[in-house]
């Protein structure tokens, strides 16, 4: 570790002396040093709640977001060094927008006491992050006010993300659905207010329970709400998630670092290749990587444009949620528009898995210029055109102005980020406040709302994409000369250029690429501006070519468990304005 690192890791870890201070010189028993230089502390359980308090509420400049929550089976793990020993360690990864700096607590656990005390009473967003935990790995969370499966269905047995859970259904014997099992799954699906703590009936009248999906258009894929209403008002509404499952995080954690990347297009499948960015920062960081700047600037470029492509689905479904049939069909149009640059730069459409470890699969081909340029100066007529038809148009502001009110505390407390928190008016943008990719180098403005509902939701993402537009055109102008991916030799794969004509290189293509990078040991997120909020991948190598643990944090998650708080009092009609102002993805969601 250099005197650069040294230092950034003294500055990561001045907040141990301010728990000390509180706590004592035993409250920390270990403090780890990883990759992405975020102080990573081990503490006792019995500590556990009395220091997240503390570092939530009471300590100067506090770490009020609970931006993840996790767990990583530890029980098969080679490379640990001098941590303590666990057979499951759960952490819990905690933001200061004040500090600008992150916290990683971790606690041991054994086999024999899978059990933590709750957090929910600390942070909200906590309920579903336990849940998760509780899902796949059983670990529990006492205290917690309902701790029970969330992804996967009632009936499933095991816990997915345990080392010793199978990884494929072909380690299991075929399937068959019986009868009987049917009877007993549908019997799962039924919905029982008393399970969820609710009445039945109130004071005048009886409580209707009703189902919205999830095969419905307006939650936007499978996803279902359990309403609870009160004539046409709602009471309160039960989330059921996990329809759109597919245990990402475990593929990632059984196919190579680069072959891996295919996959996280899936995640938000409306953002292409800004997935691709989110994974591989923490590869990159894992790998002590540096990509050329010509690779970052290319890298900005093809992820400013799909966060433009993403918000114009958003755009168009939202304003056809609203009651607007036209303006999806315009909206798509442009989004095609954009494929085919995409098309043309990449070789592929929705889904290019064109961003590789250390920079892009290929350079720019001839023309790119005109391409981008012809479509820097189409869209801005276009933006003023939808804002004329949908933002301003008068029963949409009807519909949006003053529904699914939320503060910025509130949005803080829930884990919410990306245009959600900054409609709130708080001005936080991983671009501005944490650089990456080389943001630091471009201009561009944040938007920010003012009343946290949904009508400032759809201003600062319109905003957002003339943003978008200007650090285009900034790319198309300064596109540096240069290499488009590192010489290092852990990037995959080589240069063709160099793989054509020496055998060496060569040779490590063919390894590299059949078998994978070998990653060393460590641990790593860089945490990025998405379309939809905040992504990170939290990736922990073990020395292999293999991820150990592939945690996923998406935006989506926490913004939808915030649903049932924005939209009680409000009525159908209303929930749907909320959900389409939410701009989430169930991919993104599930995972």
């Amino acid at each position: 570790m250099n005197e650069v690192l040294n230092q950034l890791f003294k500055e990561a870890m001045s907040v141990v002396s301010e728990l000390k201070t509180r706590f004592g010189e035993g409250v920390i028993v270990y403090s780890q040093y990883t990759k992405d230089e975020t102080a990573t502390l081990w503490i006792e359980q019995k500590n556990l709640v009395s220091v997240l308090k503390y570092l939530k509420s009471e300590i100067i400049f506090p770490y009020n977001l609970l931006y993840d929550l996790t767990a990583i089976d530890e029980r098969t793990r080679k490379n640990r060094n001098d941590q303590p020993k666990s057979d499951f360690t759960v952490v819990y990864h905690l933001t200061s927008f004040e500090r600008n700096d992150d916290i990683r607590i971790k606690v041991a656990l054994t086999t024999l006491h899978l059990s933590l005390p709750s957090i929910t009473s600390i942070w909200e967003s906590a309920n579903w992050y336990e849940r998760e935990v509780f899902d796949m790995f059983g670990i529990n969370f006492e205290g917690h006010p309902r701790l029970t499966r969330i992804l996967m269905p009632k009936s499933w047995e095991g816990y997915p993300l345990r080392k010793d859970h199978y990884a494929r259904a072909t380690e299991q014997d075929p399937f068959f659905l019986t009868e009987l099992m049917r009877t007993s799954e549908d019997k799962d699906l039924k919905f029982k207010p008393k399970d969820y703590g609710l009445e039945t009936s109130s004071d005048d009248s009886d409580y209707m329970f009703l189902n919205v999906g999830p095969q419905h258009p307006g939650t936007h894929g499978l996803l279902r709400l359990v309403l609870q209403l009160h004539g046409e008002d709602i009471v309160n509404i039960i989330p059921d998630i996990g329809f759109h499952h597919r245990g990402a995080e475990k593929m990632g954690e059984r196919q190579s670092w680069h072959t891996f990347i295919p996959y996280t297009d899936r995640i938000d499948y409306l953002s292409g290749v800004m997935n691709n960015l989110a994974y591989l920062l923490s590869v990159e960081k894992l790998a002590g990587i540096d990509v050329p700047e010509k690779a970052g600037v290319i890298r900005i470029m093809l992820s400013e444009l799909f966060r433009i492509a993403s918000h114009l689905v958003w755009l168009g479904t939202f304003a056809q949620d609203m009651g607007q049939m036209s303006p999806v069909f315009y909206a798509f149009n442009d989004r095609e528009r954009i494929f085919d640059i995409v098309g043309a730069i990449t070789g592929g459409r929705m889904h290019p898995s064109w961003f590789r470890i250390g920079g892009v699969a290929h350079d720019l081909p001839n023309g790119w210029e005109k391409l981008m340029q012809d479509f820097v100066n189409y869209f801005p007529k276009r933006l003023k055109e939808f804002e004329n038809a949908i933002i301003r148009n008068s029963i949409f502001k009807a519909r949006t102005v003053g529904i699914g009110v939320y503060t910025t505390a509130e949005a803080i407390d829930w884990g919410i980020t990306g245009s959600g928190l900054r409609a709130t008016g708080f001005n936080w943008d991983y671009r501005k406040k944490r650089p990456y990719s080389g943001f630091e180098n471009f201009e561009f403005d944040i938007p920010l709302g003012k009343n946290g509902d949904c009508y400032d939701r759809a201003l600062v993402r319109m905003e957002e994409m003339r943003q978008s537009l200007r650090i285009i055109q900034q790319c198309i102008k300064n596109m540096p000369a240069g290499e488009y991916k590192s010489d290092h030799p852990l990037a995959i794969p080589p240069r063709k250029d160099k793989t054509m004509v020496d055998i060496e290189t060569l040779i490590h293509h063919f390894v590299g690429v059949s078998w994978g990078p070998v990653i060393p040991a460590g641990e790593a997120m860089v945490p990025i501006e998405a379309a939809k909020g905040s992504n990170g991948y939290y990736l922990i190598s073990d020395g292999s070519t293999s991820s150990y643990r592939t945690r996923i944090r998406t935006p989506s998650f926490p913004h939808m468990q915030m649903l049932p708080l924005i939209s009680k009092g409000y009525t159908i009609p209303d929930l749907l304005a909320i959900l389409g102002a939410m701009d989430f993805v169930l991919a993104d969601l599930d995972r």
